[in-house]
This record gives structure tokens, sequence and C-alpha cells, in this order.
């Protein structure tokens, strides 16, 4: 059994002022599979990059094996050949009946080696990569976010994969594929790093008491020092007072006083002047006993959210719809009949392919369509579409429609697209152009756990969740009578997971969702339609 040391690691990116990690210490087993949990921006993905040696840093990672990170990068030039052209560039001595043993044990067809890789399906592209990944003897493998833009089939075949493998460091916020995968987790808190033994969601209700805990030992503390302060203060004025007594009286009004009296009161003065420092003593032993109770207390602000009201039943309705594309035989979607009513929550599922984003794609073309038959631009009022890229306002475009679907007149809809590649530029711009509060917008990033020193950056630079929480905040501060949002979750922290969760369910917006991640369609959603 091998070690993974890692001691007094201090590291930061050239030109930042912040370190991610400052003399970090802690250690792992190799034949673990950990669980890597974390907000977004913690340094996660950092990490895994710096046990691969990409980066120099402080102090001293220790480990007598060699590191394989997925999702391997794939370069634009590659795209076009089939995996098995390129396979010993991706994974050095790879050897190609290994790989095809690997996707045999993930249910995946040898032929997806010999095609060309821009034309697999992001589960078929996982899954070959995380074949490739397994086909090597003693190499540790590092797995980093593998279930984005997985469907829920995808999803679970690569939870039972995972599940039958041993050793490994997976980076994910979808709690089902934790629970399922890993016996040890790493985590990053605000303020210290923990490694437990167990799945998350043992980790999280160990945190749950450890929280508690330290909640009510906050509270014992600041009574006690509240009420030492309050004994000190009157101790103290006491002192003052009699210490003025000391000289100078009036033998008629105190005819038991004499001069020898001043030494009397001056010792009673000094015992009490000693109790004050005792209390002060008492009160910084407390303030540091208080100390760093609170530093990993996750306690996320509760988010706000500003649905109108539709002023009828019924918001969207399809009748034996069918969608295709121009230079595609078969289509996207067929016979697909669906209506969606006000205060509904409708998820959407299948797998990938099967049309979802197309249909969600003709919804808002046609919403844009209402708005303006002759310039479709004037659709920009109905898609307060402030996460909407300029190229998506022709999203429907090339969308050819069969049978019904209809939307409701005047119908305003928030958009979040699964896509983040659009963002650019400075949050200043982004609020501007959009027409948001700046200052709101950037309390409500807060609030998401964004750090104020990512508002200087430009988006590209974002992580990306951070990119994520972007387009939800825009979102979130756009009032609307339908929410339509496509895959929000890829990549967001499981604790941002969380609070929105909390929000949904507190508002009750009307929503069409795509989302496959199991915990959080199982608490918002209201209704789910399988395409």
């Amino acid at each position: 059994m091998a070690q993974i040391l890692v001691s007094d690691l201090t590291f930061c990116y050239d030109g930042s002022f912040d370190n991610i990690f400052e003399n970090v210490s802690f250690v792992v087993d190799t034949d673990w599979k950990l669980g890597f949990l974390g907000r977004n921006g913690k340094g996660k993905s950092t990490f895994l990059a710096l046990l691969q040696g990409k980066y120099e840093y402080q102090g001293a990672i220790s480990a007598s094996t060699a590191f394989d990170y997925f999702p391997y990068k794939i370069p634009d030039f590659r795209m076009g050949e089939c995996v098995s052209a390129f396979l010993d560039e991706l994974k050095s001595g790879c050897e190609e009946w290994r790989v095809l043993r690997e996707m045999d044990t993930l249910g995946a067809e040898a032929e997806l080696l010999y095609r060309p890789f821009q034309s697999l399906s992001f589960g078929e592209r996982t899954k070959v990569l995380l074949a490739i990944l397994f086909s090597g003897e003693n190499d540790f493998p590092l797995i980093d976010e593998p279930t984005n833009h997985l469907d829920m089939e995808t999803r679970e075949t690569v939870k039972r994969y995972l599940r039958g493998k041993k050793g490994f460091i997976l980076v994910s916020h979808d709690r089902d594929l934790l629970d399922a995968c890993v016996d040890h987790v790493l985590v990053l808190n605000r303020k210290t790093i923990e490694v437990q033994a167990g799945n998350f969601s043992t980790w999280w209700e160990n945190k749950k008491r450890k929280d508690s805990f330290a909640q009510a030992e906050n509270e014992k503390h600041l009574r006690e020092i509240d009420s030492l302060k309050k004994a000190a203060d009157r101790t103290r004025r006491w002192a003052d007072k009699n210490e003025n007594t000391k000289i100078g009286f009036d033998p008629v009004k105190e005819p038991d006083r004499c001069k020898d009296t001043r030494a009397f009161i001056g010792a009673k003065t000094k015992k009490a002047q000693a109790r004050v420092l005792a209390y002060e003593k008492r009160i910084g032993r407390e303030i540091e006993e208080k100390e760093g109770l609170l530093q990993d207390i996750e306690n996320p602000a509760a988010l706000k959210l500003y649905p109108l009201t539709y002023h009828k039943e019924r918001l969207l309705y399809a009748k034996n719809l069918e969608l295709s594309y121009e230079g595609r035989d078969e289509p996207v979607l067929s016979g697909f009949s669906f209506e969606l009513g006000r205060g509904e929550r409708v998820l959407l599922q299948g797998v990938n392919g099967s049309g979802k984003s197309t249909l969600i794609h003709a919804i808002l073309s046609e919403i844009v369509k209402k708005f303006g038959e002759q310039d479709p631009r004037a659709g920009k009022a109905a898609l307060r579409g402030i996460d909407f890229p300029e190229s998506d306002y022709d999203c429907g475009a090339d969308i050819i429609k069969h049978g019904e679907l209809m939307t409701g007149a005047g119908l305003t809809v928030s958009y979040v697209n699964q896509d983040t590649s659009f963002l650019c530029g400075g949050l200043r711009d982004f609020c501007r152009e959009r027409g948001l509060d700046e200052s709101l917008f950037c309390a409500l990033l807060r609030q998401l756990d964004m750090e104020r020193a990512q508002f200087s950056k430009s988006m590209e630079d974002f992580s990306e969740g951070q990119k994520k929480k972007v387009l939800i905040a825009a979102s979130l501060l756009t009032p609307a009578h339908l929410y339509i949002w496509d895959e929000p979750l890829n990549y967001i922290d499981v604790f941002s997971r969380m609070q929105i969760e909390e929000m949904i369910l507190r508002y009750e917006p009307t929503m069409l969702l795509v989302e496959h991640d199991v915990r959080f369609g199982e608490r918002i959603a209201t209704r789910t339609v399988r395409l």
C-alpha cells in the first residue's frame, strides 16, 4: 500500500496575491477510492495539476506512483481522427487490447475506438477516455468531474464502473455518484483540510453534527465572555469609585475616618483591581478558545428569486410535435405531446441526443418569433436572456418543426444555457450589457461563495463552476414567468446546489429544466417528462 504525502504545501498562481494552499499537510493511501470535495475555486483541479508536476510550489508532495488525469485534452487537429490513431499520445505505452477490455466493462462498443472523435457523443467520449485511463497497470487515476454533460443512463454506467475500481481520486459534485463510488473523502473546507473515511453522506452527517457542536460551543463562550465583561466592568467601576475616597474626607460626615483608613481603602482597591485583571485573563482565554470554532461552518445565505405570475394557467403546449434539423433524415423528436402549467417544475429526461436541448431551442425560438416576426431581436424583451449568447438568438433557425408548439402570449423567460464559452470580459460589462444592477449582482455572487478577488478578473479566467454561477446569478436577478435552465448544475459545487434547491422550494417558480443530478431532481421536480 503506497501513500501520497503532502507536507507544508504552499501555492499561488503568478500574479495572484492570495495563496490557493498555505502550509497544507495530509496523507492519503493509493488504494482508497477518494472523493475530493470543496467549493468552486477552492483549488481541487489545481491540486490535481500539482500532483502531475505542472506547477512549481513550496513544500513537498511525495508519492511512489505516477499520475494520470481524466479528461484527456484532445487537440483540435485530432478531433476528426479516430482515437486509436493517437492512443499513444494520450497515454504513453497504452495497449489497444487493454482499452477494448475496459470498454467492454463499460458496456461500450469497440467501434467507438475507430470512429472520428468529434462524431462521438459526450457519453461515448467519456466511456472511451475512462477506458484509456484505467488501461494502465501502475498509474494512479485522477478523475476530474466525469459526469458533466452526461445523461442519467451513462451516469449510472460510470457509477457502476468506478464502483468496481480500486484506488483513484475523484473530483465530483454529484452526491449520488460520490455515495456510490468512494470510501474516503478529502475535503477542502473554508479554512482547513480534512481526510475522513466514508462516502459523501457519511461525511455530511458528521459535518452537520460537528457544525452544530461548534455553534453551541461558540454560543456558550459568547455568554461566558459577556458575563465576565459585565463582572469586570462592575468591579472596575467599584475600584475606581473606592480609590477616589482615599484622599480627603469630611470629619463631620465621616467621624470614624482617620488618616490610617487610607491604607485600608488602598488594599481593598488593589484586591478589586487584581480581580479585574483575573477577569480580563479569563476573557482572553474564552476568546482564544472561541477562535476557529466557526471557521469551517457552511452557513450559506438564503438566495432570492423574483418570479412573475402569469395570467393564464397554461404557459406551453405541444401536440404531436416533430423536430428535426436540415440535412438530417431522422427527426430528433417525434410524436411529442406536452403542456406546462403555472407553478409546475418539469424535469426533462432522456439519453444524450434524445432532443432535450432541441426542444428548449424550439420553445425559445417560438417565443422570439411571437415578439417580432419581422425583427427577431425584439424577442429580447421576452427572453430576459441575460445569459443568452448573441449567437443563440437564432438557436431555432435550423430546426424544422411539424405539429403544434404554442407558447403563452407576453411570456417572459429567463434562460440558463448549458454552454459558458461565450462569457468574456469583466463582470461590470456583463451587467451593463444585460441591464443588471452591478452591486446586487456581485452581492449574489458572494452569496454563492465567489471570492471578491474574482470580481476584478476577466471571465475567461474563471473556473467552469464560477462561470456557471455567473449565469445562474444573472437568471436569479431576472423577474420572469418561466425559468428555462439547461443543465444548470454542471461544475457547480455541492453546497451551492443545496442553496439553489432550497431557493426553488421556497419561491416555487414555474420551471422547465434539463438536469441529470438525481438528488436535485428528486427534491425540486413536480413532474418528470422522459423523451
